[in-house]
C-alpha cells in the first residue's frame, strides 16, 4: 500500500470522528444542552490530563485489560477445545448446538445478578461475567465451523492411515478456523462490554469503576473520558489485531481472495 493511499485511508477513518467532535463543540457552545449534562471537549480534555497526571487513569486501564486478558484466554481455550471435541461426532454436535445457541443468547450481562449472588462483589464475579460473555460465543462458532467441514475430508485422512489427532490438526482446525476467528472477534467485543458493566457493579478499579465513581461526584467530564477511552481501546484492538487476524485467516485458507 502506497503512502498516499495509507494516508487517505487514515483520513477517511478519522473524518467521521472530526465531524462528531465539531458537532459536540457547536452543541456545547450554543448551550443546547446544560453544561452539567454535556461538558465541552476542552473540559473533557483537561480532565483527561488530570487523571493521567495522578496515575489513576493508567491504573484503571491496566486493571481492565488484565481482567479482559485473563477472561479472554480462559474462555477461548475452553471454547475451542470443547467445540472441536463436540464436533468430532456429528450426533454429539447436533445435540449440543441448540444448547450452545441458547446460552449464547443469554451470555454476559444477563448473568450479572446471579454472578454477584454466587460470588459476591469482587474479582470472581467480574471474571465469571467476562468468561460467560466470551465462552459461549467461541464455543458456538467453533462448533458451527467444525460441523461445516465436509466429512469426506475426514474420511480421506482416515483412509490414508491418519489418526484422529491428524484429522483435528489438518482438517477440522484449518476448516473451522475462519468461523473460530469470527467467534473470537465477537467474543472480544461482548467481553469488553461485559467487563465495563461488571466493573461498574462489582469492582473497585477499572474503567467501568472510574465511570461509575465519577457519577457519584457529579463529574460528567470524567465519565466522558472513560467512555472515549473504552471506544478508543476497542477500536485499536479490533482494527490493529482482530481484523488483520481475520483477514489473514480467511485469505490463508483460501475462502476468498480478499476480505472487503
Amino acid at each position: 500500500m502506497s503512502l498516499q493511499r495509507w494516508s487517505w485511508n487514515i483520513a477517511a477513518a478519522l473524518f467521521p470522528f472530526a465531524v462528531l467532535l465539531v458537532a459536540w463543540q457547536l452543541i456545547t457552545v450554543a448551550k443546547l444542552v446544560p453544561p452539567n449534562f454535556l461538558p465541552t471537549p476542552h473540559e473533557v480534555f483537561v480532565a483527561w490530563l488530570d487523571v493521567i497526571k495522578d496515575g489513576s487513569y493508567v491504573a484503571n486501564i491496566g486493571a481492565s485489560l488484565v481482567r479482559l486478558g485473563v477472561g479472554f484466554a480462559v474462555s477461548t481455550i475452553l471454547g475451542i477445545v470443547l467445540g472441536v471435541l463436540m464436533g468430532l461426532h456429528r450426533g454429539i454436535a447436533d445435540f449440543f448446538q441448540p444448547l450452545a445457541s441458547f446460552f449464547n443468547a443469554l451470555s454476559g450481562i444477563a448473568w450479572a445478578p446471579l454472578a454477584i449472588t454466587w460470588f459476591g462483589l469482587g474479582p470472581a464475579a467480574v471474571t465469571f461475567i467476562i468468561w460467560n460473555s466470551i465462552f459461549f460465543l467461541v464455543l458456538f462458532n467453533t462448533l458451527v465451523g467444525v460441523k461445516a467441514v465436509p466429512m469426506i475430508y475426514e474420511n480421506a485422512v482416515l483412509t490414508l492411515g491418519g489418526n484422529r489427532w491428524q484429522v483435528i490438526a489438518h482438517v477440522l482446525l484449518p476448516g473451522a478456523l475462519p468461523s473460530m476467528i469470527t467467534g473470537l472477534r465477537m467474543g472480544m467485543g461482548f467481553g469488553w462490554r461485559a467487563l465495563i458493566v461488571a466493573e461498574m457493579i462489582a469492582a473497585s478499579s477499572g474503567l467501568g469503576f472510574m465511570i461509575f465513581d465519577a457519577r457519584y461526584i457529579q463529574r460528567p467530564d470524567l465519565i466522558l473520558v472513560g467512555i472515549v477511552t473504552i471506544g478508543l481501546i476497542w477500536l485499536a484492538t479490533d482494527r490493529l489485531l482482530l481484523v488483520p487476524l481475520e483477514r489473514w485467516t480467511i485469505e490463508r485458507w483460501g475462502l476468498v481472495s480478499k476480505l472487503q
